[in-house]
């Protein structure tokens, strides 16, 4: 009797997800992408897509059973903490396989000079009490902590333009998407004469420059601590990925 063939969640969002489909295509892996829906313009993909949430666990628990999913990769940000806590308790309800493609986080060398906190509202209340040039490079969420340090002045790197209001008074917004080269950040840190960086510990590769030009110019960093997950296996490669997949699968891999 053959091993079932996989039906695969892709929960994406990130370079790696990105990755991870165009290696799930090329072995001819069914599989669905999901995008949360929060940025307007999301890259295309080479695998049928759904954008938008599920409806918390419950909801994603009904996806599964009614497209009958026998895999789920969350390859999401590491700080979308809820969907990744909603997909471990959705295929525990529904006997689904998970595994996530996670980033290795982010360690400081003898040469950088990092603080770290466990959440934004720490990162703002540990900025200096002289108004500064901050890089406030944690994407749109969450700028509503800053509020309350409305004396600093705020980059903000963002893939699509806000659609409302900023509630910082004091802002610059730059449109780019990732991956961002060495270079490219230390102009951006010059020309904007930036003294202190805020970052997520998001990890990876496309977004580290970053932290290499903070290194280069001697720049403190604010970094912001991964948020606490439910045990749940992972991974570093799509490679690893795949060769998940084939465990017990119909793949030629």
């Amino acid at each position: 009797m053959s091993n079932p063939i996989p039906r695969v969640l892709l929960l994406g969002g990130t370079t790696e997800a990105s990755r991870m489909a165009s290696v799930l295509a090329e072995a001819g892996v069914e599989a669905i992408f999901s995008y949360a829906g929060r940025t307007e313009n999301p890259l295309p993909q080479p695998l049928a897509q759904r954008i938008g949430g599920f409806g918390g666990v419950d909801g994603l628990a009904a996806y599964l059973r009614e497209n009958a999913i026998t895999h789920v990769i969350d390859a999401t940000h590491p700080f979308a903490a809820q969907m990744s806590r909603n997909a471990v308790c959705a295929c525990a309800q529904t006997g689904v396989k998970l595994l996530a493609l996670e980033r290795t986080a982010w360690v400081p060398g003898p040469d950088d000079d990092w603080r770290s906190v466990d959440t934004l509202e720490a990162a703002a209340a540990a900025l200096p009490p002289a108004p500064g040039r901050i890089f406030l490079a944690i994407g749109k969420q969450g700028l509503s902590a800053f509020a309350t340090r409305p004396e600093q002045f705020y980059l903000l790197r963002l893939v699509d333009a806000p659609a409302f209001p900023l509630p910082l008074p004091n802002t610059e917004i730059v449109l780019d998407r990732g991956p961002f080269t060495l270079a490219n950040d230390l102009a951006l840190l010059r020309r904007h004469r930036i003294s202190l960086i805020i970052a997520k510990n998001a990890g990876g590769e496309g977004a580290r420059a970053k932290l290499d030009a903070a290194r280069a110019l001697r720049l403190p960093v604010l970094m912001i601590s991964r948020p606490a997950l439910p045990a749940r296996e992972s991974v570093a490669t799509p490679q690893a990925v795949l060769q998940w997949l084939a465990h017990g699968a119909a793949l030629g891999v």
